[in-house]
């Protein structure tokens, strides 16, 4: 049951992780919109870079990861057959 429930936080998709990285996206740019308004001028504008260039080393780290994992799914489908 347990293994279940940990399939749902699983990423096993692009199409999931575009949306996980659109919620961390939308995310980013509501607290760099609060820095704005807290830090106005060069400090908020940094905060706010810094905010969403995270979404990006973040989105890429997970669709990278997405790809090494199939990449690693087909070359252990490929071991099966080893010869007798």
């Amino acid at each position: 049951m347990l293994r279940k429930i940990a399939r749902l936080f699983v990423i096993k998709t692009h199409w999931e992780a575009y949306l996980i990285i659109y919620a961390l996206a939308l995310g980013a740019t509501t607290r760099g919109a609060h820095y704005l308004e807290i830090y106005p001028g060069y400090g908020g504008d940094l905060l706010f870079l810094a905010c969403t260039g995270a979404v990006f080393m973040a989105g890429a780290k997970i669709l990278d990861c997405l790809k090494h994992e199939r990449a690693a799914a087909e070359r252990a489908d490929g071991q099966t057959d080893l010869p007798a």
